[in-house]
């Protein structure tokens, strides 16, 4: 094959997964949030994976019993201490029925703090002369994936289970930046950007900027009218078609904002209308454009250094599922900390009490909390004196 055929053949490639990847991506979205976060567990895995056959001397791991072992022990453990609690109020309701699962619900931490250390005492066991330095560096770059994947993934999930926007939006700025940093660049780049990444110029840097601010605008304007998007999931079992009522977060309620003075004087305004989830739309744009892409440029600098031109080829055209989730995961663990700075009014809600009462109450202590709210209705109240009596006798200790 000619180089010209062979280019030609690598874009309609490339181009037939794009619109694979594109379609199954807005098939898990309206699949729901389980799928959501399905999707990015498999993503996680999948980097970890990449991650670590890019930096592992595979000729030497041969010769030693249990380093690979060891590599996915760590992932599943940091997995199931990360997402488990995060997970496990959904279930909340089974865990009444076995008391194996309320039991494994209730002390999450200490169960992952055992299993960590198991995995650290099987680690120094398995230490071998003329080995060590290989080992110990394997252990770091093992660590440093799982804070920069796992953990990060970790947030992207509870992205998705605060709002279906939460997760999508910064998704979509990412993908619209990294399309405008290459447009902008082929037209108008002349200045380098970085040294790590010879193709990458300023303008293209800047002039992604201004595309990605435009498109928060549009993504937001296209998003807020769905509960779908803006509620946070309540049953991880909710899909598109599951209909989703929520007390709305203010930021998707109009609100009145004060011109400047000196804006004032040119427009004649004095007052402005704007759901703030506009403002808060351009601050992530901003963030896609001028600081996640730098996630980028460390995975591109991570490829040099172990000299491969892509992490994987799982996705025909595109490399590896790293090559196109890098920048992803810097986004994606802003919005989470943005979210919770400026955004979450950090509500208690029936949910939330029931998850704490489900995961640190046992039986005796259950009925005990049934019998004084059954106490305090009736006092107010509530429920007539028949009721009272009646749950009081249900509930009464023998």
């Amino acid at each position: 094959m000619s180089p010209q055929e062979s280019k030609r053949y690598n874009f309609i490639v490339r181009t037939i997964w794009t619109f694979i990847m594109i379609s199954g991506f807005f098939i898990t979205l309206a699949s729901g949030h389980f799928w959501c976060v399905m999707l990015i567990l498999v993503c996680q895995i999948a980097t970890f994976r990449e991650c670590i056959s890019v930096t592992s001397l595979s000729g030497r791991e041969r010769k030693l019993p249990l380093t690979r072992t060891l590599n996915w022990y760590f992932l599943f453990t940091t997995i199931y201490y990360l997402d488990g609690q995060s997970l496990f109020k959904f279930f909340q309701y089974y865990f009444l029925n076995y008391k194996i699962l309320n039991l494994i619900s209730s002390n999450h931490y200490f169960i992952c703090y055992c299993l960590y250390v198991l995995g650290f005492v099987i680690f120094v066991w398995n230490l071998r002369k003329g080995f060590l330095k290989f080992q110990f560096a394997s252990l770091c770059v093992t660590h440093m994936v799982l804070l920069l994947v796992v953990f990060q993934a970790h947030l992207i999930i509870n992205n998705v289970l605060n709002g279906l926007i939460w997760f999508l939006l910064p998704c979509g700025l990412v993908i619209v930046n990294d399309i405008f940093a290459y447009l902008c660049g082929i037209t108008f780049g002349r200045t380098k950007l970085i040294e790590i990444s010879p193709k990458k110029t300023l303008e293209g840097f800047l002039g992604a900027w201004f595309f990605t601010a435009l498109a928060s605008i549009i993504l937001t304007r296209l998003l807020t009218p769905f509960t779908y998007m803006t509620c946070p999931v309540q049953d991880i079992k909710t899909n598109f078609f599951t209909p989703l009522t929520c007390e709305l977060n203010p930021v998707f309620i109009p609100q009145d904002y004060r011109v400047p003075p000196i804006i004032f004087e040119k427009i004649g305004i004095s007052i402005i209308t704007i759901r703030p989830i506009y403002l808060h739309a351009l601050n992530l744009a901003t963030f896609a454009s001028l600081f996640a892409p730098f996630g980028g440029f460390f995975a591109s600098g991570l490829k040099r250094t172990f000299k491969v031109k892509d992490f994987g080829h799982s996705i025909p055209g595109h490399g590896g599922i790293t090559d196109r989730v890098d920048c992803q995961f810097l986004m994606g663990s802003f919005m989470n900390l943005y979210y919770e700075t400026f955004i979450s009014e950090n509500r208690v809600t029936v949910e939330t009490i029931l998850s704490t009462v489900l995961m640190n109450f046992d039986e005796h202590q259950i009925m005990q909390l049934v019998i004084a709210l059954n106490d305090v209705l009736y006092s107010n109240g509530i429920i007539s004196d028949r009721v009272h009596g009646k749950v009081a006798e249900l509930y009464s200790f023998k």
